[in-house]
């Protein structure tokens, strides 16, 4: 379940990403790159790759911390880029939204290395 979700959430958001990478293109005005970039690292890759990792280990994607980890780290992929736009379009005023978005994510990478460690002692 977990993994499906994390992976499913990645397909999600690299399109979304990806269909933002292509209205910039169209429109020549690359001011949102930086959350542009950040939604397809967050919001495919990391999603994605976490995805699999539940995969291929089960007892990891069974675990509460497993379940706390995906849902932090989606949470993390949606807020930080929406915030990194937000201070692009609207100025310093955002930053408070940024700044949790980079925290949420922080918590989700922090959750995600307690699960890789308790889970992968090959």
């Amino acid at each position: 379940m977990i993994s499906a979700l994390l992976l499913r959430a990645g397909v999600v958001l690299a399109l979304v990403g990806t269909g933002m990478g292509i209205a910039m293109g169209i429109s020549h005005d690359f001011a949102l790159a930086p959350a542009h970039a950040h939604l397809n690292l967050l919001g495919f890759v990391a999603l994605f790759l976490s995805g699999l990792y539940y995969r291929a280990v089960p007892a990891a994607a069974g675990s509460v911390l497993g379940v706390i980890h995906a849902w932090t780290a989606i949470l993390g992929a949606v807020v930080f880029p929406i915030g990194i736009a937000a201070v692009q379009q609207g100025g310093a005023k955002f930053e408070l939204l940024t700044a949790a978005g980079a925290l949420i994510v922080f918590v989700g990478m922090a959750i995600f290395g307690i699960v890789v460690f308790r889970y992968s002692k090959d």
